[in-house]
């Protein structure tokens, strides 16, 4: 308990340190429009129990947007069967008029949950290029095309993770897919002053942590995690990181450096001692 305190300590005083630098956007206004598009496009709004929450895929934020449809009586139970709409019996901030936007960025309980990024990008390139078509057809099909010699006949569910870090190195990060989208970018907490950032390695005490401040109904709870869903755990991360080559990884770090040190999270390990 006392280590999760000095953690999130930790992460505040960066947060307050970076965001009080004379070049970070003070305010959601302040943002150029493309950011504050993405932004607003992410935060998802409950006025029912007045809180605004800033979803990440890859995330929980399947999970998270479960808990919004039955606070908002669209959903009977967090548990009921099929697959989530992203869109649908969700509100979002960015569809509200400015002064609406200005009022609930105030007043309402602002929170949203983070990731390692290195382990959030490897949950992203496994789900969307290993389980899903429209991804591999969308994205794969030019990443093979991009980087491989002889990648023309690829159908997209091929692409190697270097492949896919090569992609993401070349990327302009405001550009990105949300999936793979610095959380820094989607979520702006320089511009927005959350009042609770979860982790997604302390997901159930956090989760449970919002719905208590929230005052969610007793039989509102945290979904337990799908059968189906396959964890990255820490030697899957170990693996494909070591696997890769060193300079990939290096070149892709700045990329991602707010949101290793804003959030608190170790850069990767990848000298040769550890990956041996």
């Amino acid at each position: 308990e006392l280590e999760l305190e000095v953690l999130r300590d930790t992460r505040n005083r960066t947060i307050r340190a970076l965001c009080g630098q004379r070049s970070a956007p003070r305010s959601v206004w302040e943002l150029p429009a493309g950011q504050r598009r993405t932004l607003l496009r992410h935060l998802l709004v409950s006025d029912k129990y007045r809180f605004l929450y800033c979803y990440v895929p890859k995330v929980a934020c399947s999970n998270w947007k479960r808990i919004l449809k039955v606070l908002e009586g669209a959903l009977e139970s967090v548990d009921a069967p099929g697959k989530m709409d992203h869109k649908s019996d969700l509100v979002f901030l960015g569809d509200m008029k400015p002064e609406e936007i200005s009022y609930r960025l105030k007043h309402y309980y602002k929170f949203l949950f983070v990731r390692n990024p290195m382990e959030r990008l490897l949950s992203a390139y496994r789900n969307k290029f290993g389980e899903i078509k429209e991804y591999q057809q969308k994205y794969g099909v030019e990443i093979v095309r991009r980087y491989r010699k002889s990648g023309g006949g690829s159908a997209g569910d091929d692409v190697s993770f270097s492949e896919f870090l090569q992609y993401l190195l070349d990327e302009d990060a405001e550009r990105m897919n949300e999936h793979w989208m610095p959380i820094y970018n989607l979520c702006q907490p320089c511009a927005v002053r959350y009042d609770f950032i979860g982790s997604y390695e302390r997901l159930r005490d956090d989760a449970n942590r919002v719905l208590e401040h929230i005052q969610a109904p007793s039989f509102v709870r945290f979904p337990e995690r799908q059968a189906w869903y396959k964890p990255v755990t820490a030697e899957t991360l170990h693996y494909y990181l070591c696997n890769t080559q060193r300079r990939l990884i290096r070149e892709l770090l700045p990329k991602y450096i707010l949101d290793f040190s804003l959030f608190a999270y170790p850069l990767p390990n990848i000298t040769s001692e550890s990956c041996r």
